[in-house]
Formats: structure tokens, sequence, C-alpha cells
């Protein structure tokens, strides 16, 4: 069984933070908003996020708001907080 990751102090979160992502503290994740071109594009990049995140086991909240604004939230809900998973999975994200 592969060991469970363990949750990072805020310092650590803040200091590995990429281009656009954000810690907020108050829902202890890390969280970026991309906007898209359309609704539908912004539909797509979420239809792009879901396999990535099924391949890693690791499932983002994800918020379509604003018709093509897409909001990524990521924390490790088995540790209540954010992991070294979560910028696994933030820089899969980037990279679509």
């Amino acid at each position: 069984m592969p060991e469970r990751p363990k949750k990072l102090t805020d310092t650590v979160i803040i200091s590995h933070l990429t281009e656009g992502w954000g810690f907020d503290e108050k829902t202890n994740a890390i969280v970026k908003e991309f906007t898209l071109h359309s609704f539908s594009s912004a539909a797509e990049f979420i239809g792009k996020i879901a396999p990535i995140a099924n391949e890693q086991d690791h499932h983002p909240d994800i918020l379509l708001h604003d018709y093509k604004k897409v909001k990524v939230m990521l924390s490790t809900h088995d540790v209540g907080g954010v992991t070294s998973n979560d910028f696994k999975l933030a820089s899969a994200i980037d990279a679509i």
C-alpha cells in the first residue's frame, strides 16, 4: 500500500506556488482560476482535467462560472490540507 501523503505547512505551500496559483487558508487549498474563450472551451477544459485526475486518483473541486471561467481548487481531503499530490495535479493541469 502506498504511503499516505503528508499535509504541508502553509510556509511550504506558499514557497511551492507557481504562476497563477494561490493558497486559500480558509479552505486549505491551492486555487487557480482559468479564463477560457467560451462556455464550450471551459467545459472542454474541465473534460481534459477529468482523465488526469482519475489517472492520479486525486480529484479536484472545480467551479465553472461566469460562463467561461473555471476555478480549480486542490486539497487532499483525507489529510485535511495540501500535499505534494496537489502540486503534482496542479502541474498537470497547467500543462493542458
